[in-house]
């Protein structure tokens, strides 16, 4: 039997869920199954269980790493930049790679579709992606209108990127965005 380094484990399992987030973003997650996903690592399927106990679990890790990646200069941590994530959330980058982009745009219909488990593990980390949008806002937003306008912030992102996903005109999906960011910034309150 092969000896691994101390925390070889962890690191393929981390390797596994990066793999499956990208795979997963891509395809879809009824698109992807644990064969490809060990193969895509290297693995075989009977080594898929040393590291997951379901598939599920590995799908929630999965979306959990996805939530929030953006491929531009915008991050959901440290001090909000709102307009900027705006602008990386609503690009043609983030709108052409969604593999790298935000499991939430990505897979709102299959998580729809999840275990009340699964579903409840990622509404808690969508809840600190709505209040790091909320901390963005304006200082003029009040205190109590700073989450209900998060939540159309990003309602409308999301809604707007999808769109511009499935619009095959190059040019039409380009002003769909163009349009989505002037929006988002004035929903936020940034524009008049």
């Amino acid at each position: 039997m092969a000896r691994y380094a101390k925390g070889h484990k962890g690191e393929t399992r981390a390797r596994i869920i990066e793999l499956a987030s990208k795979r997963f973003r891509k395809e879809g997650i009824d698109g992807v199954g644990v064969a490809t996903l060990m193969a895509d690592a290297g693995l075989t399927n009977g080594g898929f269980y040393a590291h997951f106990a379901s598939k599920e679990e590995l799908i929630k890790e999965a979306v959990l790493h996805g939530l929030g990646k953006l491929p531009g200069e915008a991050t959901w941590e440290g001090e909000p930049d709102l307009p900027q994530l705006i602008r990386d959330y609503l690009s043609t980058k983030h709108r052409t790679d969604a593999a790298s982009g935000c499991a939430m745009a990505a897979l709102s219909g299959d998580l729809a579709r999840r275990p009340a488990e699964s579903r409840q593990a990622i509404e808690e980390k969508g809840m600190g992606l709505l209040r790091h949008i909320a901390d963005g806002l304006p200082a003029s937003v009040a205190a109590e209108e700073r989450m209900p306008r998060a939540i159309a912030v990003f309602s409308h992102m999301l809604g707007t990127l999808q769109m511009a996903r499935f619009v095959p005109d190059a040019e039409a999906s380009e002003a769909i965005l163009a349009r989505g960011r002037e929006e988002a910034m004035r929903i936020a309150g940034f524009a008049s």
